[in-house]
């Protein structure tokens, strides 16, 4: 078990994106566990928790992932994981044990939890699978950062790797790709290199204040 980074600053500026992992380290289950717990404090929209992900440790899968990666292979190769993230096209499969749970939390009363339970059953009839694509995009990108600043808190490192053929992955990791979108894979281990802090526009060039 690593001890904890406690400085959010070293969390927040010391974060790399790194490509090249000491594949030596291994990180325990029940650590990984415990970062994607934290990790999945990150808002989503109506609480729906779309996210869900698959955590690819044998070597047996990576190699069943890798040709779907468009570059990125040392990530591959030398990760302690790569965690898949997909979003749930039917975000909300698990909305009845969502407001259940916020009822066992003491947030909801029961009351409100079967007005919640109808009102968002009848929207999610209505509205559109394209603005719920839109959705889930918006949801993974929240709980991807939440990802890798948790991990960084860990004392691991990692790398967002977006180049992948997404129509392809569901399919080879068992998953319903009509129902899971695949949004991001994120290589997570040791880091074997420093990484390098890489330049950020100035906020005047980016900020208007109205």
């Amino acid at each position: 078990m690593v001890s904890l980074t406690n400085s959010f600053d070293d969390i927040i500026h010391g974060r790399r994106t790194i490509r090249k992992y000491d594949n030596r380290k291994r990180i325990p289950r029940e650590e990984l566990a415990k970062i994607l717990t934290e990790a999945t404090s990150a808002p989503s929209s109506l609480n729906m928790q779309p996210w869900r992900f698959i955590v690819v440790e044998s070597t047996k899968t990576k190699e069943k992932i890798k040709p779907l990666l468009t570059a990125n292979h040392i990530q591959c190769d030398t990760s302690a994981a790569l965690i898949c993230l997909f979003g749930d096209l039917q975000p909300h499969s698990n909305l009845t044990k969502i407001m259940q749970g916020s009822v066992d939390y003491g947030t909801m009363t029961p009351d409100i939890r079967d007005q919640q339970i109808e009102k968002l059953t009848n929207y999610y009839q209505r509205v559109s699978q394209e603005q719920i694509k839109n959705t889930i995009l918006l949801d993974g990108g929240l709980v991807s950062m939440n990802l890798m600043l948790v991990a960084r808190k860990y004392g691991y490192d990692t790398c967002p790797i977006g180049g992948f053929e997404k129509e392809q992955l569901a399919a080879a990791l068992g998953l319903d790709s009509g129902r899971y979108l695949p949004l991001l894979i994120i290589s997570i281990g040791k880091a074997a290199e420093k990484g390098y802090q890489s330049y950020r526009l100035p906020v005047a060039d980016i900020t208007e204040w109205l």
